[in-house]
């Protein structure tokens, strides 16, 4: 039987998101239909209204629900298990080719999906984008696990490996800059240096950990970056203090960002000790000019950061485990909460720089 939902579609032509209602089929083999709770607005979602498209669309990515109906062949949900919905598949290593991305029938043409579709009462989704969760956890916040917590905390413990006592800083303390910050405090970063052009910004990135807050508005934060870090017992081969964060993260994606980053992180000495490492976990708008000499002379590296290199069937409990233990504050992280049929408002808040931390559309 048929489940009844309600869809924010992107039309296909420029045009104020619109909410459809649909009838979603019966789960086949390897799908399951969730119930939701609340799904995150995230930046990506901007970027996907911005650009060109071929088809309608249907948006959202990250969710907490629960699993009304699912197909024969998945096995680790059941119906009534409570579950996050994510873009990233839950077990990558076993499986050789992503899942076909949801489709929707929509007023009289199709609506596709990047992976799900999380802005929506009820969704379909690949078994592999859902990711068991104990019944007892908030159905509200822990919504933003799926996408900013696991990009944001997921750069940090994963793709960096920051370890205690070395330095941070991250460029733009959004949802997910915020979460890179609380992923630096649990690993016992220090300092924690925050960069943003919003001066309530910084000071609300220091309730989740951050040490520092630069304003690049006022300063040039390479400079900044280079008088708060110093490690006295160490010098370069000319003698001079050693400078810079052990990472910088762009949670952003822009050019200027991009490019600030890899001079923010320190130098290298001739096989004395590797220089910094630059993550780029924003997704880049456009093409980037990276100093290559100063790169090879200092023994730098600029990597990039997909998902926090998160695995959920592994990472999703850790980040409900700092929910519950304090580590993480997803109650003071989410900041605006909308209705569905507020999700224009939701967007162009988002897009004007009006969410301090992450909003979530509530159902």
């Amino acid at each position: 039987m048929p489940t009844p939902a309600r869809v924010v579609v992107l039309p296909q032509e420029a045009a104020p998101l619109e909410i459809h209602e649909v009838d979603l089929p019966d789960p086949g083999p390897n799908q399951v239909i969730v119930k939701q709770y609340a799904s995150g607005v995230c930046h990506s979602q901007l970027h996907q209204m911005h650009r060109p498209r071929e088809s309608a669309v249907i948006l959202g990515h990250e969710s907490t629900g629960i699993v009304l109906k699912k197909g024969s062949a998945v096995t680790h949900v059941d119906e009534g298990d409570t579950v996050l919905v994510t873009w990233v598949p839950r077990d990558a290593a076993n499986i050789r080719e992503m899942p076909a991305p949801a489709t929707l029938d929509v007023g009289g043409g199709t609506a596709i999906s990047q992976n799900v579709f999380t802005w929506a009462d009820h969704t379909i989704a690949d078994g592999q984008f859902v990711v068991r969760a104990t019944p007892d956890i908030a159905k509200d916040v822990t919504a933003i696990i799926g996408c900013a917590v696991m990009t944001g905390a997921g750069a940090v413990i994963n793709t960096a490996n920051v370890q205690k006592g070395e330095s941070v800083a991250v460029f733009g303390v959004g949802g997910v800059g915020l979460s890179a910050i609380v992923g630096a405090k649990v690993r016992g970063a220090d300092p924690i240096i925050a960069v943003d052009l919003d001066e309530e910004k910084l000071e609300f990135a220091k309730r989740f950990g951050a040490t520092h807050g630069i304003n690049a508005a006022d300063v040039n934060p390479v400079h900044a970056i280079h008088e708060i870090t110093g490690k006295p017992d160490q010098t370069g081969i000319n003698g001079r203090p050693v400078t810079g964060v052990d990472y910088a993260f762009d949670c952003i994606g822009l050019k200027v960002t991009m490019e600030q980053i890899v001079p923010s992180v320190r130098p290298g000495h001739f096989g004395a000790g590797q220089g910094g490492t630059a993550v780029l976990v924003g997704i880049p708008g456009t093409t980037v000019e990276l100093n290559a000499g100063a790169i090879v002379a200092q023994e730098k590296q600029f990597r990039g950061s997909i998902g926090g290199s998160c695995c959920p069937d592994r990472d999703f409990p850790m980040f409900l485990e700092w929910h519950e233990n304090g580590s993480l504050d997803l109650d003071s992280l989410i900041t605006e909460r909308y209705t569905l049929d507020q999700i224009n408002e939701a967007t162009t808040a988002l897009e004007e720089g009006k969410i301090a931390g992450r909003a979530i559309l509530e159902f």
